[in-house]
């Protein structure tokens, strides 16, 4: 077989369009989950402080420049979000209609109702303790009572900003789940005899148009768990991003965070968080 020399001439508009082009060596850019490719989401606490006072607004937990992606993010596919919203008074968050898949958020105190403009999406009436999934495709307004209300409330816009993508229609529709039934479920988890026996206490929020994913929206996934008084859950590991908000709490809960483990199963040189009820982390 004769030797075959393959020339490659690139000429005017072909060498702008390489402009951007770049190559790497395969061992050293396969996985870009590495500390000198991709910066790994830091461990952060951010308190109830956040939204004690003050005007009604969003308060972005934004960890964007750490992650080196575009603001807001908590995460590099989430935004966490804390909400203040004053009695009788509407909060207009700054999130356009295709600009998430999906929204969820827990109402920290309050009661209220949620409203669209969009044909066929009914209003929402929430309460405190109850947990609300919104379908992206709209934009959507938040109006508390009388009391006024605190929402802590999660967003997927940082992945479609990634992406350079738009929601073209909605996979679900509005859902609450109501506080009492939730917190009943989790009863009958608790009292169940295995559950000692379990990693964690905690029921999944689910939706019944995701069937084989059993998460909140098809993006977000929602845990709702108790750790018992003078219990203490398994070191465990993260394969992806935690963002944990504190719904209540005694005097000496806390968390162990730590990147390795030693051979007893115990986390390294670990950074202890002290719990607030109403503060939210991620790790």
């Amino acid at each position: 077989m004769p030797d075959t020399l393959i020339g490659l001439v690139a000429h005017g508009d072909a060498l702008a369009a390489a402009g951007d082009a770049e190559w790497f060596e395969y061992s050293k850019a396969a996985n870009p989950v590495r500390p000198s490719l991709s910066p790994q989401v830091p461990f952060h606490a951010f308190l109830p402080e956040l939204y004690a006072e003050g005007r009604t607004r969003m308060v972005p937990l934004d960890l964007s420049d750490k992650l080196r992606c575009a603001k807001p993010a908590t995460s590099p596919g989430l935004s966490a979000n804390f909400a203040r919203i004053l009695p009788g008074e509407t909060l207009f968050p700054d999130i356009a209609a295709g600009a998430a898949t999906s929204q969820v958020f827990y109402v920290i105190r309050g009661s209220g109702r949620t409203y669209t403009t969009t044909v066929n999406l009914p209003d929402i009436a929430w309460k405190e303790g109850d947990i609300v999934a919104l379908p992206g495709g709209a934009s959507y307004a938040h109006h508390a009572d009388f009391e006024g209300a605190a929402l802590y409330l999660v967003h997927d816009a940082p992945l479609l900003t990634h992406l350079g993508v738009s929601v073209a229609e909605r996979r679900f529709e509005p859902t609450v789940y109501p506080a009492e039934q939730t917190r009943a479920v989790l009863a009958t988890i608790t009292e169940s005899p295995e559950a000692s026996d379990r990693s964690r206490i905690s029921v999944l929020l689910g939706n019944k148009h995701f069937p084989r994913l059993r998460t909140i929206t098809h993006v977000i996934w929602a845990m709702y768990g108790i750790l018992p008084a003078g219990s203490m859950q398994k070191p465990h590991r993260h394969q992806s991003v935690a963002l944990d908000y504190i719904v209540s709490c005694g005097p000496a809960c806390y968390s162990l965070i730590g990147r390795e483990l030693d051979e007893y199963g115990a986390i390294i040189n670990p950074t202890r968080q002290d719990w607030v009820a109403g503060m939210a982390f991620t790790f």
